[in-house]
């Protein structure tokens, strides 16, 4: 077995923010985070920029009865991005996929106002946004995260992780604008394979460092680019 290539989340993030510099000080950027590992990760990321960071929350619109197929999602923002080609070869009826969205748009809610409380999503309209993970295995949570934000009409995303499998690398090019995937071992197996420490992060950590996030940047210049 390959040797860890990363003490613990904290650790990959700072890594993956020396493969980021090209955005150091760009007052445009934004870092988003997807939850919960990718916070810590991201954390580090907008810290090193230094950019504001919050967190974009994609929950998967499985079908009926075959819940792991996806036949879309819905993200912050409440955008709604269906697979046409899983709903139309289902014949998946209406009714039926907004049951779906329903329920899965009230769990977004939920999650949303136990991490952010009060405060509004983030406004990413012409910006540079950077996506943040832990890792991506077969990257479909980052893609429907992707597909969602590019319809919230950012000026460029950038999809960046510590480690990811080559081929979901590859994969995402054709829906973002970069692709910074810091190590790309082969074979790849799972993302916490490559990470000594990958407990659980808590919901409580993610509002930490939300919050941490925030405060810092409402003392840095040109933070009125954040919706915190």
């Amino acid at each position: 077995m390959s040797p860890r290539l990363f003490r613990d989340r904290t650790e990959a993030g700072r890594l993956l923010a020396a493969r980021l510099e090209q955005y150091v000080g760009k007052p445009d950027v934004m870092v988003l985070a997807l939850p919960r590992g990718g916070v810590p990760v991201a954390y580090e990321v907008a810290r090193a920029l230094p950019a504001p960071m919050d967190v974009f929350i994609v929950r998967k619109l499985g079908v009926p009865g075959q819940e792991e197929l996806a036949m879309g999602a819905v993200a912050t923002g409440g955008v709604r991005v269906l697979n046409d080609q899983v709903v139309k070869g289902l014949g998946i009826p209406e009714y039926m996929i907004d049951a779906v969205v329903k329920w899965e748009t009230e769990e977004l809610k939920r999650r949303e106002r136990l991490y952010r409380g009060d405060r509004p999503p983030p406004d990413v309209r012409g910006k540079t946004v950077i996506l943040v993970d832990d890792g991506l295995a077969t990257g479909s949570t980052m893609l429907a995260a992707a597909r969602a934000l590019r319809q919230q009409g950012p000026a460029r995303i950038v999809v960046a992780v510590p480690v990811a499998a080559p081929d979901t690398c590859e994969l995402l090019k054709a829906d973002v604008d970069e692709v910074v995937c810091a190590a790309t071992p082969e074979p790849f197996y799972a993302v916490g394979l490559w990470y000594r420490d990958f407990s659980q992060t808590t919901d409580e950590e993610v509002r930490e460092l939300l919050e941490r996030s925030a405060s810092v940047g409402s003392s840095r210049p040109g933070s009125d680019l954040t919706a915190s």
